[in-house]
C-alpha cells in the first residue's frame, strides 16, 4: 500500500479515517436543473412559461422579465430583483395571486379592456356583444386571452361564421370562447349544450306540500 511521500502516512487510511466521515450521503434525486426564459408581461398581468400563466406584480406590462423554472417554482425576476415566487402548474393551467392584480379598475386598463372590445365589434355586432360578455367578469383582466382567442377564431374561420357562431351563443346564453371553436370545427350544425329535460315520470314522486305537514294533537 502507497506510502505518501510528504505526510508519511497512506492515502487510503487517512481517507477512510478523515475524510470519509465529512462526506455527505449520496442524494435519492437527480440534480434539478433550472431552465431560464424572458416572457413579455401581457395586458392581462400575466407571463406565459411552458405553456402555463403566472400573475406579475406592477406595472410592468410590455416588459420582457428573466425566469427562472426549477421542477417545483417559478421565480420572475426585474432587473435582476426577484419580484414574484410561484409554484409550477402544469400546461394550459394559470397562478394567479390576486395581489398581483388592480384593486380598482384604472384608466389605462379600461382602455384597453374598450379597445379590445371595440376591435372585436368591428367583426360583427355578435362578436362585440360576445367579447363584452366574456370581459364580464371581476377582474377581466383574466379574460383577455378569451378576446384574442375569440380573435384569432375571425382570423382563422372569417368574421361572418364566427359572428353566426356568437349569435348562437348568445342566444343559447352560452359564454364560452371553447365551444366557438368547437361551433366553427364541427361544423354549422353542431350541437349547442341544452339544460336536460325532466323525466316524464319524474312526477309520479312529486308530492303537495301539506303532505308534509306535521299535524300535532289539539
Amino acid at each position: 500500500m502507497r506510502i505518501h511521500g510528504t505526510t508519511r502516512c497512506r492515502p487510503v487510511e487517512v481517507f477512510a479515517a478523515e475524510e470519509l466521515p465529512q462526506l455527505k450521503p449520496v442524494p435519492n434525486e437527480v440534480f434539478d436543473i433550472p431552465t431560464w426564459s424572458r416572457p413579455k408581461v401581457a395586458p392581462d398581468r400575466h407571463v406565459q412559461i411552458a405553456r402555463a400563466l403566472y400573475s406579475v406584480p406592477g406595472e410592468l406590462i410590455g416588459r420582457r422579465l428573466d425566469a427562472r423554472v426549477d421542477a417545483h417554482t417559478v421565480k420572475l425576476y426585474w432587473r435582476g430583483e426577484l419580484i414574484k415566487v410561484h409554484p409550477v402548474v402544469g400546461p394550459g393551467r394559470r397562478h394567479t395571486d390576486p395581489a398581483d392584480l388592480p384593486a380598482e379598475v384604472s384608466v389605462y386598463a379600461m382602455r384597453d379592456l374598450n379597445t379590445l372590445q371595440r376591435k372585436a365589434a368591428t367583426h360583427g355586432t355578435h362578436v362585440g356583444v360576445y367579447a363584452a360578455a366574456v370581459l364580464e367578469h371581476p377582474l377581466p383582466w383574466t379574460k383577455m386571452r378569451q378576446v384574442y382567442r375569440l380573435l384569432g377564431l375571425v382570423r382563422r374561420h372569417g368574421a361572418e361564421a364566427v359572428d353566426d357562431a356568437c349569435r348562437r351563443a348568445l342566444d343559447a346564453e352560452v359564454i364560452d370562447v371553447g365551444l366557438i371553436e368547437r361551433m366553427l370545427t364541427r361544423g354549422a350544425g353542431a350541437q349547442l349544450p341544452l339544460i336536460p329535460k325532466p323525466s316524464p315520470t319524474a312526477s309520479r314522486f312529486v308530492r303537495a306540500a301539506t303532505d308534509f305537514t306535521v299535524r300535532r294533537p289539539s
